[in-house]
């Protein structure tokens, strides 16, 4: 079996599934429902926050717009799903 490459977008994109799984909003790959864990979600977020911070200056125009629009969105699911949590 071929192995697919692993670029930038690829390893940003994968994280962001981590992240929106942990929160419950897919299911895992053994297409099990995710058990919701808010503090591994944040957890992942940090991470992409991180890589944004230390990668400035070193990603393409694509790279960068990507990884700004997929932490945006995840933070904003975040908190849509922390406030479900609490209510």
């Amino acid at each position: 079996m071929a192995h697919a490459s692993i670029d930038f977008s690829t390893f940003i994109l994968s994280l962001a599934s981590s992240a929106m799984m942990h929160m419950g909003l897919v299911p895992d790959p053994g297409g099990r429902s995710a058990e919701v864990n808010l503090e591994m979600a944040h957890q992942t977020i940090e991470m992409l926050a991180m890589l944004r911070q230390k990668t400035v200056g070193n990603l393409d125009q694509q790279e960068a717009a990507l990884l700004e629009r997929v932490l945006h969105d995840i933070r904003m699911a975040y908190v849509e799903q922390s406030r479900k949590m609490s209510s």
